[in-house]
This record gives structure tokens, C-alpha cells and sequence, in this order.
């Protein structure tokens, strides 16, 4: 029982978020080019769980370029607004739209000319009244079967914030190497400083066959290994192709005969390598910019001797993809 009712909140709040996602129209972009713009912070702003919510979304913003502080709005009313310039962008968080301490915080804030982004459900409420870009974040309802806890719309927001962070964070060309200054003493940061040849895999830990090798033996390595490619090395231990789980799939696709076939006919050729002095931030970008999970690394003579993956950069299950 517990376990489908379990289900069942989350296929609601599943809901939640495809109703926001479809939604999604000009004012999100209005909202990106806002905050592009903004020649000093992001403001984050709202009141219980919201509040709690505007807090991470803060977080996320700093973390991904893009500079911002949360502000309470009680303590904004109690001296706290000095904090803010009328050259700062203010996103204000309310689900109802309605809540009287935030709609006050508002009143002056606009009175300072500062451009407001409105969160809401409401979106004839006094908050959307009062802002300039209103992102609609609407839910058909809450995973609370009292419809009174806030649950689906808290996720709704804060996945609303992801895609601003996100998209900001494209749009800005934000790096791993930046990720990295930011975080200088988190565990990721603590991986980007080393050299690769200190986190690569080494010996018998590479998937790697000689050109020749039947296809069916190069598919059996790459399933035991089970890190998504085989390399390909040449008697010299050179590295001259890759075959991926990719390729193996529009091998079968294309209903090819894998028990005859050799590998050098379904390999990728001169796939994308760097030295083991490479530092593994470096390694990152380049996973990034060409949009690849797997780094084969080479000593001076261009001889195999290591491959990175993904995973040991960022850490198996904790992290994705940047960008």
C-alpha cells in the first residue's frame, strides 16, 4: 500500500511538471535575457516553502555564473532592502501569488525601478499584477491529498529554476574550469585538480582490442568491461579507433553479421585523446565540448596507456553532464 501511494505522489508531481513544461513561452526568455543583462545581481526572494525553495535556486545561480543572493522579505522590510540596486533583477516566489509580505517588499522595489520576475501559480494574482516577466509555474494539483502542504508546485518551482540556471548557464559558456572555482573546496573540485593519469584507468582495466579482432570479441569486451566503448590499438599499442555501444546498435540496426565482421568496420577512426599530463578539468571541457563520456590517454610516443571515463571525474551517481 505504501509503496503505490508512494507512486502515486510522484506520478502527480510528474504531472506537475509536463503542465509547467508545456507552458513554457516567450516570458521564459524575456526572464533569461533579463538576467543576462542584469549588469549587477539576481535577487531571490520569497517566504516559507518557497523561500526555502528561492534559497537553493540562489545557490544553483552562484554556483553556474550567474551571481544572486537570497533576500527574506521581512528582514527586506527591516533594513534589508538596502541590499538591492535598482540595477539588480528580483525574482520574487509565490505560489498563490497572494502572500501579503511579499507583495509589501514589492511595493518598494518597484518604486526603485527594479525589474521583477514573477513565480507563480497565480497568474492574475497581485504578484503577476505587479511584475514584469511572469514564469507560470501552475500545477493541476498537490501530491497532498489535503491539497494544502505544498508538494508538486515546490517541485514545479524549483525545477523552474533548474531551467533558468541551466539556460543561463549555456548562455553565459559557463566551463567546467569555472564550476571548479566555485567550488574549491567541494569533492568535485578536489577531482578537477589532479592529472588525469592520477584518476585514469590503467592495464587490464582498459577495454581494448587489436585492428582485426572480430567484431563479435570487440562487443564481448566492451559488455564485460561495461564502460560504453573498446578501444582500438594497432600492434604499437596506438590508438586508431573506438567502437561505442552506439555503434554497436547501428550495427544491429543495420542488421549487420557481427560474428563475421572485424572491428576496424564498425570503429570510429582517430578518436579524441589527450596526455596523462592533461589536468582533468581540461579533461572535462573536452568531454563537454564534443559531447563525449569516454577519453583515451596516451604517453609521449602516442602508445595507450590509460582511458578516463566520465565517471571518474565527477563521481559515479553524483553528478551529470554541465552542460
Amino acid at each position: 500500500m505504501s509503496i503505490e501511494e508512494a507512486q502515486e505522489v510522484l506520478a502527480i508531481e510528474e504531472q506537475g511538471l509536463a503542465a509547467v513544461r508545456e507552458r513554457i513561452g516567450e516570458e521564459f526568455n524575456q526572464a533569461v535575457e533579463a538576467i543576462f543583462s542584469c549588469p549587477s545581481r539576481l535577487v531571490v526572494t520569497g517566504i516559507g516553502k518557497s523561500g526555502i525553495i528561492g534559497q537553493k535556486i540562489s545557490a544553483t545561480l552562484n554556483s553556474t555564473g550567474t551571481p544572486s543572493f537570497f533576500l527574506h522579505p521581512v528582514e527586506a522590510m527591516h533594513g534589508d532592502l538596502g541590499m538591492v540596486a535598482p540595477s539588480d533583477v528580483v525574482v520574487a516566489i509565490s505560489y498563490s501569488g497572494e502572500t501579503t509580505e511579499l507583495n509589501g517588499l514589492l511595493v518598494s522595489l518597484k518604486k526603485r525601478g527594479t525589474t521583477i520576475i514573477a513565480m507563480t501559480g497565480g497568474r492574475e494574482s497581485t504578484l503577476a499584477r505587479s511584475s514584469d516577466i511572469v514564469l507560470d509555474i501552475h500545477v493541476p494539483k498537490e501530491a497532498c491529498p489535503l491539497g494544502l502542504a505544498p508538494t508538486a508546485s515546490t517541485t514545479a518551482t524549483l525545477a523552474m529554476g533548474d531551467a533558468l540556471a541551466v539556460v543561463l548557464l549555456r548562455r553565459k559558456q559557463f566551463r567546467a574550469a569555472d564550476f571548479r572555482e566555485n567550488h574549491p573546496g567541494g569533492s568535485l573540485g578536489e577531482r578537477l585538480k589532479v592529472n588525469v593519469s592520477e584518476v585514469m584507468l590503467q592495464g587490464d582495466a582498459i577495454p581494448s582490442v587489436q585492428m582485426g579482432t572480430p567484431a563479435a570479441s570487440a562487443v564481448a569486451v566492451l559488455n564485460r568491461e561495461n564502460l560504453g566503448a573498446v578501444l582500438i590499438t594497432d600492434e604499437g599499442r596506438k590508438v586508431r579507433g573506438i567502437v561505442t555501444d552506439g555503434d554497436v546498435r547501428r550495427a544491429m540496426v543495420e542488421k549487420r553479421d557481427l560474428s563475421t565482421a572485424k572491428v576496424d568496420e564498425m570503429m570510429t577512426g582517430d578518436p579524441i585523446t589527450i596526455q596523462g599530463s592533461v589536468q582533468a578539468v581540461d579533461a572535462l571541457s573536452i568531454m563537454q565540448q564534443h559531447e563525449i563520456t569516454i577519453l583515451p590517454i596516451v604517453g609521449e610516443n602516442a602508445e595507450l596507456i590509460g582511458i578516463l571515463h566520465l565517471h571518474d571525474l565527477l563521481g559515479k551517481g553524483e553528478f551529470r553532464f554541465l552542460v
